[in-house]
């Protein structure tokens, strides 16, 4: 086993391409295929599957093995890092994943100053959902990442709080309300934030209130399109909702409050990269105590 097959491996994963990965890495084809063959010759064990219909696919054993690849090629990139730092330097590469609602509110202010402090670590930024993040975490895809509280499966440091929100159709009947109780919202058709899940159904739960779940979706801004269409309405957290006036929606706090906990993620802060460390203290120095989600 070698460095160099780890690395193809990743990169044809990653890319889910043998053709794109050789590119990527500036190798020819058959090179690529000859290290992920010898790779597996030398394992024992066949990682990579190919199917005609899904493409290439990792075997069960590939996907815990992946895990521990990723991990060994993290650790080379933690110690190269610590050199350049001993050196006086910054330097590698770091690997963010968040969220829509947080990467739009934070990581533009947070990656530029970043890039201007640190400007020869190369960063990568990932999106998706909750859950998906927390995957690319416990997977060593990235590095760090934006997560919910609360969670134990991780090292965590709480970075800032989002207070949720009533959006309902500007015509709805509880739009003369100054607050919404969960109560009020039994059996009212909604749209549900595809990954909050959770948290909204304890509420519903708490409050014994029925939750009539109409359509389930990813993306804020075509929430808040179905909600101006009349279609149903939302809890939404604060950061998520979109810059300027919303005519064709109204927003209501709820009571009692409700706030959902965000914190900067990683498998272990301790064996974390200097990249990450810098990267935590930045954003902590920005964004926690940002009187916006007081």
């Amino acid at each position: 086993m070698t460095i160099t097959q780890f690395i193809v491996l990743i990169k044809v994963i990653d890319l889910g391409s043998f053709s794109k990965a050789a590119e990527a890495l500036n190798m020819t084809q058959p090179a690529v295929s000859h290290a992920i063959s010898s790779l597996e010759a030398d394992l024992g064990v066949t990682l990579l599957i190919r199917d005609r219909r899904r493409g290439l696919m990792l075997s069960d054993v590939g996907k815990r093995i992946l895990i521990h690849v990723r991990g060994i090629l993290n650790l080379l990139e933690i110690i190269e890092q610590e050199v350049t730092a001993e050196k006086g330097l910054e330097a590698g590469t770091l690997r963010i994943g968040s969220f829509p609602s947080a990467s739009a509110r934070f990581l533009p202010q947070i990656i530029g100053e970043f890039r201007s402090e640190y400007p020869n670590v190369e960063i990568i930024l990932l999106e998706g959902t909750y859950h998906e993040v927390e995957e690319w975490l416990n997977t060593r895809v990235i590095d760090i990442g934006i997560v919910l509280l609360p969670n134990k499966d991780m090292d965590i440091i709480p970075f800032t709080k989002d207070k949720m929100v009533a959006v309902l159709p500007s015509g709805h009947p509880l739009r003369n309300k100054p607050f919404i109780r969960i109560e009020e919202l039994n059996n009212e058709p909604f749209i549900m934030p595809r990954g909050y899940e959770a948290p909204i159904v304890n509420l519903f739960k708490q409050a014994k209130t029925k939750l009539r779940m109409e359509f389930q979706v990813l993306n804020t801004v075509t929430i808040i399109k179905m909600i101006e269409q009349g279609l149903g309405l939302s809890i939404l957290g604060e950061l998520a909702l979109p810059d300027g006036d919303l005519p064709e929606v109204q927003i209501r706090d709820l009571e009692p409050a409700v706030w959902r906990h965000l914190g900067l993620a990683c498998p272990s802060f301790k064996e974390a990269s200097p990249a990450v460390n810098l990267f935590v203290r930045l954003a902590l120095d920005l964004f926690s105590n940002n009187d916006k989600t007081k």
